[in-house]
């Protein structure tokens, strides 16, 4: 399925009246908000309905969690990044992202809207009314207010009637029942509801409404509690909270009563990391939470075990990421978390806090970035964007800290441009650098990325009164490196531009300023700067045809494996391959590319992919025997450069080359033989799209990531049905094992064969015993 839905998307207890008209209501109409307070379960009921709406969304069901973004203008990109799409245009990421979807017959999910209503409302007004197979599922506490939004309100589960005297079957048709037995069974495997207990669990699910968030910090304290007295305090919480929340929405009061039941319940130690916890944004690790939060009442050595506690009191959540563990608060706990941070009187303390560790980690990444280490420092920079966000944003809204946003911004370059994350990256620098407006080492650095980043987004008009800013900081500051990165600048702004006699001695310059010996330099950017000119002035040297080009492009490549740099020996291979191609040797400029092909894939490289496919057409079409499959590429290429929004105009020398494949291979196969072969391309997604270009040879750890072994996909309780239905049980024996109703057993066997693509419940016992599993 195309998508980024949760593997646990289909996951939910009861829910079978709003699950049938929420459908219901996105086949009738394009924008359906399910509102509700926090905790009710909004968007969990938004997973199932996307996921069991998947098969009418042929481009896909896309989940876009809006709790972590704070910055309106960050709205656009943050649902493109979701998509996959990389925007790297000089244009609004609106208009790029309406674009994108102008074909496209896709669900999307807006999660938690309610901080950001307004825009939500904009965005998805704009892209229902550009887009006209689009739909928009959204959860907010609050309607968005577009015209024709259809509302469905999501109430809490079902409960038994008050005065309830009934059966334990009887007590378990009810959804909070229900619930509570299954999250209870998480921290207690062998909890069951009985004659004896059932009376006191029907009375925690009246008095917590059916919220399932009260309800899941209710049953977590039935590892140190019994039932009763789990009631016991709820009671004792309730009395005490009456004359407090008289004001409040009855069911506001339960939720905050509930949370304020389980932060009482919590130590004073555990209570002060929950409440500074919430300066994170998207999550966390534990180091950074021992160098934020640690500091009386308890040592940096201790977050570990308090981490470990709130998440045993379902507190914090824990995602595994490759091989990092990451930790996160409920948007609605961490809420809670914060206006108990402002109430200590620390808030302004831990925001500094988290802002030094997160300016430390882009300076760290910044530094090893020209490392074999470069991959590893991407993957940590998306994992932390979010908070790296929350930092800058602290930067630009707390006086005298704008010099600290120009450093970050400046160390981001290599993540702005892999990542296609240019708009951003000038959305952060307009607001820092109108901040700090005084010449300066940081702002001159600022500057150049700046114009380095407005250059490669082919927008020569913002670009060149950058550099000319440039020029004037540099004279000022008197330095060679910042001489150095002038002229380099000035090379590529002449090569991008078409002047390529003026583009290979400025560079050429460049390089022997910084120096022949890259290990030299005491900056910590230069031998990844002197890379970059050797990069520029190899490709200007190939099309201008300089005798030199070969020795140039070799050198580059050198530099590259010496450093032991994924993206680099990417680029080293592709400059490398651009000369061979010029100097006619098809053979080996075929198999450089599709090096540096694959070692992009496997970083997942939005940008080069672009261009690396662009001369994979090239010399394709010079080898004269596969002129439809040229026009094939250039139509992935096109669809590629699409995806990161650009275009071919503001790369003259690229521009040129394709003017003149183009028309070679519009002779050869006419006009409609090459409009149907570059239509074949441009109809591919991303990942098909490369696969092609490598003659479907992906690397088995690409292979592995764009198809995660099946027992990845499970959850934890799919797999213990899985195990159960190995052993020979039907679902009525299930239900009864796990003391869920019938239908819920069947509706996880149901997601099982649906994962794992089976039919017959004989696969699924087949594939348990070869996963290990229980069963004979």
């Amino acid at each position: 399925m195309v998508g980024n839905l949760p593997p646990d998307a289909m996951e939910i207890v009861g829910r079978r009246r709003e699950l049938s008209e929420a459908r219901q209501l996105l086949s009738d109409t394009r924008l359906v908000t399910l509102t509700g307070p926090g905790g009710v379960g909004k968007t969990r009921l938004g997973l199932r309905v996307a996921a069991q709406a998947r098969r009418a969304f042929p481009d896909g069901v896309w989940l876009v969690e809006l709790g972590p973004l704070q910055d309106i203008t960050l709205l656009a990109r943050t649902v493109a990044v979701s998509l996959g799409l990389c925007d790297q245009s000089a244009g609004p990421s609106a208009e790029t992202l309406a674009n994108y979807l102008r074909d496209k017959r896709l669900l999307l999910v807006l999660d938690n809207c309610e901080h950001l209503l307004d825009a939500c409302a904009n965005l998805a007004n704009m892209l229902l009314s550009s887009a006209e197979q689009v739909r928009i599922l959204a959860t907010s506490r609050e309607p968005l207010g577009v015209a024709g939004e259809t509302l469905l309100a999501v109430p809490p589960l079902s409960v038994p009637e008050p005065g309830w005297r009934g059966t334990v079957g009887e007590a378990t048709t009810c959804e909070s029942v229900r619930m509570f037995i299954e999250r209870a069974q998480m921290v207690m495997p062998g909890f069951t509801i009985s004659a004896e207990n059932s009376a006191t669990v029907v009375r925690l699910c009246q008095r917590l409404e059916g919220i399932p968030l009260a309800i899941q910090l209710a049953a977590v304290w039935l590892r140190a509690l019994s039932p009763e007295q789990v009631l016991e305090r709820l009671d004792d919480r309730y009395r005490l909270l009456t004359r407090g929340f008289r004001t409040a929405l009855p069911r506001h009061q339960t939720l905050r009563a509930a949370m304020d039941w389980s932060f009482d319940l919590c130590s004073c130690q555990e209570q002060t990391l929950w409440a500074r916890l919430s300066v994170f944004a998207g999550g966390f690790d534990l180091d950074a939470a021992q160098r934020i939060c640690a500091g009386d009442p308890f040592a940096a050595d201790d977050v570990f075990e308090l981490v470990a506690a709130l998440i045993d009191k379902s507190i914090v959540v824990r995602e595994d990421h490759g091989a990092r563990t990451r930790y996160r608060l409920l948007e609605t706990v961490r809420q809670y978390g914060h206006e108990r941070l402002v109430e200590s009187g620390t808030e302004a303390e831990l925001r500094r806090r988290h802002r030094d560790c997160f300016q430390h980690l882009v300076e760290e990444a910044d530094a090893a970035w020209f490392s074999p280490r470069q991959g590893e420092w991407l993957s940590r920079i998306r994992l932390e964007l979010a908070n790296i966000r929350v930092a800058l944003d602290f930067c630009l809204t707390v006086p005298g800290e704008a010099g600290a946003a120009l450093r970050m911004c400046a160390g981001l370059y290599e993540y702005w441009v892999f990542h296609g994350a240019h708009s951003e990256a000038r959305h952060w620098l307009d607001q820092a650098l109108r901040q700090e407006s005084e010449p300066s080492p940081d702002r001159f650095d600022a500057l150049v990325v700046y114009a380095t980043i407005a250059l490669l987004q082919g927008d020569a008009a913002a670009a060149l009164p950058l550099l000319d800013e440039c020029r004037d900081h540099a004279r000022l500051i008197g330095d060679g490196r910042a001489d150095a990165l002038t002229m380099c600048l000035s090379g590529l702004a002449a090569f991008l531009q078409g002047d390529l006699p003026a583009a290979v001695p400025l560079l050429e310059g460049t390089l022997n300023r910084f120096g022949e010996d890259h290990d030299g330099p005491a900056h910590r950017g230069d031998r990844n700067d002197a890379f970059l000119a050797s990069v520029y002035l190899s490709f200007a040297a190939t099309f201008l045809e300089n005798p030199r080009a070969r020795a140039f492009a070799e050198s580059c490549r050198k530099t590259a494996k010496a450093a032991g740099a994924e993206w680099a020996l990417s680029w080293g291979a592709w400059v490398v391959g651009l000369e061979r191609w010029r100097a006619g040797d098809v053979q080996q400029a075929t198999s450089l590319f599709q090096e540096a092909l694959s070692r992009q894939y496997a970083l997942d490289d939005r940008w080069g992919p672009a261009w690396v496919l662009e001369a994979l057409a090239w010399v394709t079409a010079a080898d004269g025997r596969a002129a439809e499959r040229a026009a094939f590429l250039f139509g992935v290429a096109e669809k590629l450069r699409r995806l990161i929004g650009v275009s071919l105009s503001g790369f003259q020398p690229f521009a040129v080359a394709h003017d003149r494949c183009a028309a070679d291979l519009r002779e050869s196969l006419g006009d409609n033989g090459y409009e149907t072969a570059f239509q074949r391309g441009l109809n591919l997604d991303f990942h098909d799209a490369i696969a092609h270009a490598l003659g479907k040879r992906l690397l088995p750890e690409q292979a592995a990531r764009a198809n995660p072994p099946a027992s990845s996909v499970l959850t934890s309780r799919e797999r213990q049905v899985a195990e159960l239905v190995a052993e020979g049980m039907s679902n009525k024996d299930i239900a009864a094992r796990l003391v869920i109703s019938q239908r819920t057993a069947e509706g996880h066997v149901e997601h099982i064969l649906t994962k794992l693509g089976f039919t017959s419940r004989a696969q699924i016992a087949a594939w348990t015993r070869e996963e290990g599993g229980a069963g004979p």
